[in-house]
């Protein structure tokens, strides 16, 4: 996959659970970071966005895990936009930094919605694929 964004990042010794490992929960933070950043990196905020009535919102998730991350792994997150209906999908996938390993990939389907009601799309969320 050709993916058109990422960030780097290193796992902290608090997201980890008593295996040693991130705790699955996590991978979900760093993706969702990631995208922000993508989002920010584009001009777009979502906070400004809210304060417009618009609000971008998680309707699915959809994550395979491969390889584990352990504390102080460094990793990068990468993902690939695309839209679907009125779904805004992210396709995104984390690898460790060292070997480039694949840890986990995942399908995070978006909704917008304006004053609570379903959008059909939206210019600047548009702009962002």
């Amino acid at each position: 996959m050709e993916y058109i964004f990422e960030n780097s990042d290193i796992v902290r010794d608090y997201e980890c659970d008593i295996q040693g490992i991130v705790n699955n929960a996590n991978y979900q933070h760093y993706m969702e970071h990631s995208r922000h950043l993508y989002v920010l990196d584009r001009g777009v905020s979502f906070a400004e966005l809210h304060n417009e009535g618009i609000d971008v919102v998680v309707a699915r998730f959809e994550i395979a895990y491969k390889v584990p991350l352990r504390p102080c792994d460094k990793y990068v997150c990468r993902l690939l936009p695309e839209k679907k209906g009125i779904r805004y999908i992210f396709h995104q996938a984390i690898f460790r930094k060292a070997d480039n390993k694949l840890c986990c990939q995942a399908q995070v389907d978006c909704v917008a919605t304006q004053n609570g009601r379903l959008l059909a799309g939206h210019p600047t969320l548009d702009s962002l694929l």
